[in-house]
C-alpha cells in the first residue's frame, strides 16, 4: 500500500509540473512610483488610489508617458492596461522595452486605435541592432476598453514571449546560431506612452484624431517588473542562470502554450511579416523556428 501511494505521489508531482511548465510566475502589483517616473507632459498624468492607479490623458496639444526607473538585462515585465474607449482612431497606447544608444534593442506592444465600433489592433515588434521590420498585427478577442488585460513580456537569452493574460500571441526565438540578430547585451528601459499617430496608426492615417473626442484616456495599473537590473553599460547579467525565468522551462513553450499560441494564429492574426511576400521575398531565417509559418 506505502508502495502505491508513493508511485501515485509521483505521478501526481509530475503531472503538475508539466502543468506549471513554462506558465511564468504571477505579477505582483505595485503602486506607479515603486519602479517608475513620468517622462514628459508631468500635468497629463493622474493619479488615483495612492498611486496603484493612473490615467494617461491625450488631447490636442500633447500625449504623456513614464519610463522605468531602472534598465534591465531580461526578466519579465508586466502591465494591466485599459485602453481608450469610443472613437479612438489616431491614437496609439504604448508598453515597450527600449535600450538607449543608435543601434537600440526594442520590443513592442502597441495598440491602434479605431473608430467607434471598430476593433482596436494589437501590433507587437522586435528590433535588435536598430533593425526592426518584424510587425506582427492580431485582433484581441475580447474589448479592451471595457476592463483591465494583462500584457507581458517574457526576456531571456532564449526566447521573448508576448502575453495577452496568460495567453501567448507571440514568440522569437534566440536564432544568433542562423544569423538572425537577438536581443541579449543591451539593457533595456520599460516605457508607457499614449499619443497622437494619426499619420500611420488607423488604416493607414487615412483616419484621423477626432480631437472632438479629447482628452483620449487610458488606464493603467500592476506597474510589475522582475528583472535583471543592469547599468546602461552593463553587457550581461550578474545573476544569469538563477532567476525563475532563467530556468530550463523557460527556454521554450510548453505544449499547451504552443496550442494556444496556434489558437492565437489561426483566428486572430490579420498581418505577419513572414507571409508578407511584396516586403520579404524571401522567407526570414527566424520563421520557421518561430513557428510563423
Amino acid at each position: 500500500m506505502g508502495s502505491s501511494l508513493w508511485t501515485l505521489c509521483l505521478v501526481l508531482s509530475s503531472l503538475a509540473s508539466i502543468a506549471l511548465c513554462g506558465t511564468p510566475r504571477r505579477p505582483i502589483d505595485v503602486q506607479f512610483g515603486r519602479n517608475y517616473y513620468p517622462t514628459w507632459a508631468y500635468d497629463h498624468i493622474k493619479y488615483f488610489n495612492g498611486g496603484s492607479e493612473i490615467q494617461l490623458h491625450l488631447d490636442k496639444y500633447t500625449g504623456t508617458g513614464f519610463q522605468s526607473k531602472g534598465s534591465y538585462l531580461f526578466g519579465h515585465f508586466s502591465m494591466h492596461i485599459k485602453m481608450v474607449p469610443g472613437d479612438s482612431a489616431g491614437t496609439v497606447t504604448a508598453f515597450y522595452l527600449s535600450s538607449q544608444n543608435s543601434e537600440h534593442d526594442e520590443i513592442d506592444f502597441e495598440f491602434l486605435g479605431n473608430r467607434t465600433g471598430q476593433p482596436y489592433i494589437l501590433q507587437t515588434n522586435v528590433f535588435s541592432g536598430g533593425k526592426g521590420d518584424k510587425e506582427q498585427r492580431i485582433f484581441l478577442w475580447f474589448d479592451p476598453t471595457k476592463e483591465y488585460h494583462r500584457y507581458s513580456i517574457l526576456w531571456n537569452l532564449y526566447q521573448i514571449v508576448f502575453f495577452v493574460d496568460d495567453i501567448p500571441i507571440r514568440v522569437f526565438k534566440n536564432s544568433k546560431d542562423i544569423g538572425v540578430r537577438f536581443p541579449f547585451d543591451q539593457p533595456m528601459k520599460i516605457y508607457n506612452s499614449l499619443w497622437n499617430a494619426d499619420d500611420w496608426a488607423t488604416r493607414g492615417g487615412l483616419e484621423k484624431t477626432d480631437w472632438s473626442k479629447a482628452p483620449f484616456i487610458a488606464h493603467y495599473k500592476g506597474f510589475h517588473i522582475d528583472g535583471c537590473e543592469a547599468s546602461v553599460q552593463a553587457k550581461f547579467c550578474a545573476t544569469q542562470g538563477t532567476r525563475w525565468w532563467d530556468q530550463p522551462e523557460f527556454r521554450d513553450l510548453d505544449a499547451a502554450q504552443w496550442r494556444r499560441l496556434r489558437w492565437v494564429r489561426q483566428k486572430y492574426t490579420i498581418y505577419n511579416y513572414c507571409t508578407d511576400r511584396k516586403r520579404f521575398p524571401q522567407l526570414p531565417l527566424e520563421c520557421k523556428r518561430d513557428r510563423d509559418i
